[in-house]
C-alpha cells in the first residue's frame, strides 16, 4: 500500500453503532476491545490484503498520547511551531540575529536552514551573510524555505524605483514602518529583501517588533490594546487598472488565535488602509475609540519612541528576511539609483520549514496530527 500518511477511511464508512466489548486502564495504559463484526467490516473496506476472522479487536493507547490528544491548547500550538517570542528593541542593532549562506545552502544537512528558520521564527527577522549579489543567489535561497508566492506584483521581484505597479515601495519616497499585504485575506509571511547596489545616499531600513509594541500599548493604556484586537478593518490595493483587492472579510490590528488567545498576527498599514467596520448604533463612539487607539499605536511605532525602531543600511550580500506577522518594516527617502530583489513566503510554508527542519518529520507525524 502506498504510504501517503492519509486517512482511507471516511466517517461514512464507520458502523453508525460500533459497539464496545470491554474497556479497562492498565497502568499506563488504556485497553478498548471492539467486537469482532465491527474491526471486520473496516478491514474489508480497505483492502483485500486485510486477513478478516472472528476474534475481537482490541486497541490500546497510553494514558499519555490521551492526555495530550485531548490538551486542545497544547495541540493548536504545536501545530503552528509556536515559540515564545523573543522581544527586542533598537539596542538589537548590537548583535542581530544572522545566519550564513552556504550552511543555510549546504545540500547534505538542514542544520543552517534550520538555524536560520528558529531565528527568523523567535525574533521575527534574521541576515543571511555572504550571500552572492545576484538575483539567482537570492531566489535560490528563498526557494530553500518553500515555493515563492506569486501576487500581481509577480514572483520573484528585481527591480529599481519606479512606479511600474503603483506602489510607494516602487518610489524613492520615505515609507513608515507597516506589515505587507494586508489587502490579502492570507497575508504573506515571510518577506525578504536583498540591497543588490545602490549608487546614491539614503534608503537606511527600520524594524519594529510589533509584538514588542503591543506588550506597551497593553501596559499602558489596556482600553487601547482592546479595541486594535477588537474592531476590524479592510485594507485594499487598486493602484493599478483593472486591478481591486481586498480581504473576503475585515480583520483587526492585533489578530489573536481563537483558542488560545495568544497575539499571532499584526495587520498595520496606514497606506492601505480602507474602511472601518463599526458596530451598528456605535458609530461615533467606536469610530473615535479606535482613532485614538490608532494615534496610539502609530506615536509608538514613529519617532516618538525611538527604543523601538532598530535602523540600519541594507547591504549586498546580506538579505534580510522577517516574519510578516510580526514585524514592522520602513525606510527613510533615498538619492539616486537602488537595485533590489527578493519575495513573499505563504505562512504555511514557513511553519511547515520551520517545523520539519527543527522537529523532524517522525515527531510531526507523531505530535502534530491528531
Amino acid at each position: 500500500m502506498p504510504h501517503r500518511d492519509q486517512q482511507l477511511l471516511t466517517s461514512k464508512q464507520f458502523p453508525e453503532s460500533p459497539q464496545i466489548r470491554e474497556c479497562w486502564v492498565d497502568k499506563s495504559e488504556v485497553n478498548v476491545t471492539c467486537k469482532a463484526q465491527v474491526i471486520n467490516t473496516l478491514l474489508s473496506l480497505l483492502t483485500a490484503e486485510y486477513p478478516i476472522g472472528n476474534d475481537d479487536h482490541k486497541s490500546t493507547y497510553s494514558i499519555k498520547w490521551l492526555t495530550e490528544a485531548f490538551n486542545v491548547k497544547k495541540k493548536v500550538l504545536e501545530r503552528q511551531g509556536y515559540v515564545k517570542p523573543a522581544w527586542w528593541q533598537a539596542e538589537t542593532a548590537q548583535v542581530p540575529p544572522e545566519v550564513d549562506f552556504h550552511d543555510v545552502m549546504n545540500p547534505y544537512d538542514n542544520k543552517g536552514l534550520a538555524e536560520w528558520m528558529m531565528k527568523t521564527r523567535r525574533y521575527g527577522f534574521c541576515f543571511v551573510n555572504n550571500t552572492p549579489t545576484t538575483p539567482k543567489a537570492t531566489e535560490d535561497l528563498l526557494n530553500r524555505i518553500g515555493p515563492i508566492r506569486n501576487t500581481h506584483y509577480g514572483a520573484f521581484w528585481d527591480f529599481t524605483s519606479n512606479l511600474a505597479h503603483k506602489d510607494t515601495a516602487y518610489t524613492d519616497l520615505a515609507l513608515d514602518v507597516h506589515t505587507d499585504t494586508n489587502y490579502f485575506t492570507d497575508s504573506a509571511g515571510l518577506q525578504l529583501f536583498h540591497l543588490l547596489s545602490h549608487e546614491g545616499t539614503g534608503g537606511s531600513s527600520q524594524l519594529i517588533d510589533g509584538f514588542a509594541v503591543a506588550k506597551a500599548l497593553y501596559d499602558q493604556d489596556r482600553a487601547a490594546y482592546e479595541t486594535l484586537a477588537k474592531v476590524k478593518m479592510f485594507y485594499h490595493s487598486s493602484g493599478n487598472e483593472g486591478l481591486s483587492i481586498q480581504p473576503h472579510s475585515p480583520f483587526p490590528v492585533l489578530v489573536h488565535d481563537e483558542i488560545t488567545g495568544i497575539l499571532s498576527q499584526v495587520r498595520w498599514n496606514p497606506y492601505d488602509k480602507a474602511a472601518i467596520v463599526v458596530e451598528a448604533g456605535r458609530q461615533p463612539e467606536e469610530l473615535e475609540e479606535w482613532y485614538r487607539a490608532a494615534t496610539l499605536w502609530d506615536k509608538t511605532t514613529k519617532q516618538d519612541s525611538p527604543q523601538f525602531r532598530y535602523e540600519f543600511q541594507l547591504e549586498p550580500g546580506r538579505p534580510l528576511l522577517f516574519d510578516n506577522w510580526r514585524t514592522l518594516h520602513g525606510r527613510s527617502a533615498f538619492t539616486g539609483k537602488r537595485r533590489m530583489c527578493g519575495g513573499y513566503i505563504n505562512r504555511d510554508d514557513f511553519v511547515s520549514c520551520f517545523r520539519t527542519t527543527n522537529y523532524g518529520h517522525g515527531h510531526i507525524l507523531k505530535h502534530g496530527i491528531y
